[in-house]
């Protein structure tokens, strides 16, 4: 999935900055800003229980499926009711007109305000069709929760490789572009299964400050916003897909009404306050915030508000940006990504 800000990577980086700074035995790790959980995924193979977090839903979805489980998935209750091959079954179902049809396809939607054209006319019928059909089983008790939140997590990665959008899904393109003209296959996501004994591995969907009042660990790995994008219309399609709620929706773009979710750390005269916040309220021995050259929060500030709370130090590395439009002029092609560190006092 083409994500904003993913780490995937960085992963090497953020691990040797690790290793420099923590000097005792840890058992776990919160990440508590997951995005597409590539950070959680990677240390799940580290001997450590993993907590995983985004106010994100289809986030979450992604974590309840590559995080959370940590066995094969069988599909014995489907088997046993005559569906040999769940994946096989759903990519041959016949397309349905329903919310994604009717809200964001040029089919749908050429005889409304507003003409959309995020997915082609088949994959949008192909979108509903497969999303109702997991909702029906898993109503009907033919699936388990592990397997319903693995099949939404393969879905919604499905839907986004057909998108006609340029990355985000701030806006869509005027013409359906190859990619989304193929037709959508619905395929396995790889389970990061590790056999390192007995571990803990939890997704959650809660606000951040809300959540360190109740889950406290080793070390936390936080990977905030780090300017105005907003995560909650970037990506409200994926949302909708996830949640498949029918919400109210409006303009051009047709996001969602109620869109409530943007951070703190996208707004100027809020973040640095928000950051100390979350590293006051952490019951975490070890703290590693991620974040770049062109954020919101200075270096300075950073490791000022670091500072306060025990020994700080930090890491960099030069990275090549994320380019969400790549007719877009940028000034420069690469920024430059820190660590930061705290030994918490």
């Amino acid at each position: 999935m083409n994500y904003i800000g993913s780490k995937l990577s960085l992963l090497q980086f953020i691990e040797e900055a690790m290793d420099n700074v923590v000097k005792t035995d840890v058992h776990s790790l919160l990440d508590i800003f997951g995005g597409t959980n590539a950070v959680a995924s990677y240390f799940k193979t580290k001997n450590l229980d993993i907590y995983v977090n985004d106010i994100q839903y289809f986030s979450y979805v992604n974590a309840k499926a590559i995080i959370e489980n940590n066995h094969p998935l069988t599909f014995e209750t489907l088997k046993k009711a005559g569906i040999a091959d769940p994946f096989e079954y759903l990519n041959n179902l016949k397309g349905r007109k329903g919310f994604i049809y009717k809200n964001y396809s040029f089919e749908g939607t050429k005889e409304k305000e507003h003409q959309r054209m995020y997915f082609s006319d088949e994959n949008s019928k192909l979108i509903d069709a497969i999303r109702l059909k997991i909702r029906l089983w898993q109503r009907n008790a033919l699936i388990d929760e592990k397997e319903y939140y693995y099949l939404l997590a393969c879905l919604i990665e499905a839907s986004d490789k057909v998108a006609n959008t340029a990355s985000v899904y701030e806006a869509f393109l005027k013409k359906i572009k190859t990619s989304a003209q193929k037709r959508m296959i619905l395929r396995p996501l790889d389970l990061n299964i590790v056999s390192q004994g007995e571990h803990m591995y939890l997704a959650f969907n809660e606000d951040a400050k809300e959540l360190l009042s109740h889950v406290k660990g080793d070390i936390l790995y936080m990977d905030p916003p780090y300017n105005n994008r907003k995560y909650d219309t970037n990506y409200h399609l994926l949302e909708t897909i996830a949640l498949y709620d029918s919400p109210k929706i409006k303009g051009k773009t047709g996001v969602r009404v109620e869109l409530n979710k943007r951070s703190k750390f996208c707004v100027k005269n809020e973040a640095a306050d928000y950051l100390e916040e979350l590293i006051k309220a952490a019951q975490f021995r070890y703290i590693f915030l991620s974040y770049n050259d062109e954020g919101i929060i200075s270096l300075d500030e950073i490791e000022k508000i670091m500072s306060k709370y025990g020994t700080y130090s930090r890491y960099e590395k030069k990275y090549k940006r994320f380019k969400a439009d790549s007719n877009r002029q940028y000034e420069r092609d690469y920024t430059v990504e820190y660590v930061h560190c705290l030994v918490k006092r």
